[in-house]
């Protein structure tokens, strides 16, 4: 199982510095669909598996509506793959500023991270996900509609970032 948590960790964070250094709609979409997947794989490492099902699911959900219009406003002839020569020198520098940060706190901090939430199941009648998103429901829900004006303004922010000084697609109508 710890071999399993470091290849979704290793996925987590090259798909990270697969969006960061992206300058691309499409293949940082890609990204986050490994970053997306990792993570929750992380999460079902944890015994969350309830929790990581709703949050890909809407986490997918939303990224592709933001992809379809970002995709459609800031549509490239010629788009940066991720092979070209600054998206490598981009991932290069995440990737040892990752690598620095790495060393710096590298000691036995993790150690204790490795634990489940469902260690103690035998004295609990509930998974500790599922009570953690009643949790959420019940004491929570003015956070819910929090959350959905956040997720409302990233659409219109990612919209503008992509748009650039072109009109993309939309130029031609």
């Amino acid at each position: 199982m710890t071999y399993a948590m470091c290849i979704f960790m290793f996925g987590l964070i090259m798909g990270l510095v697969a969006v960061a250094s992206n300058p691309s709609p499409y293949f940082a979409a890609l990204g986050l669909v490994v970053v997306s997947g990792m993570g929750c794989g992380v999460l079902v490492g944890h015994g969350a598996p309830f929790l990581s099902l709703v949050l890909f699911l809407i986490y997918l959900g939303g990224m592709l509506v933001v992809f379809a219009y970002s995709a459609a406003l800031a549509a490239e002839p010629y788009p940066e793959t991720l092979g070209s020569r600054p998206v490598v020198l981009n991932a290069g520098v995440y990737l040892g500023v990752v690598a620095l940060g790495a060393g710096a706190f590298w000691g036995g901090w993790f150690n204790n991270f490795w634990v489940t939430v469902d260690e103690l199941v035998e004295f609990s009648t509930f998974r500790g996900d599922v009570s953690g998103v009643a949790l959420m429901y019940s004491g929570g829900g003015w956070m819910l509609v929090v959350s959905a004006w956040v997720l409302l303004l990233t659409l219109f922010v990612v919209l503008e970032l992509s748009r650039g000084l072109s009109r993309g697609a939309l130029r031609a109508v």
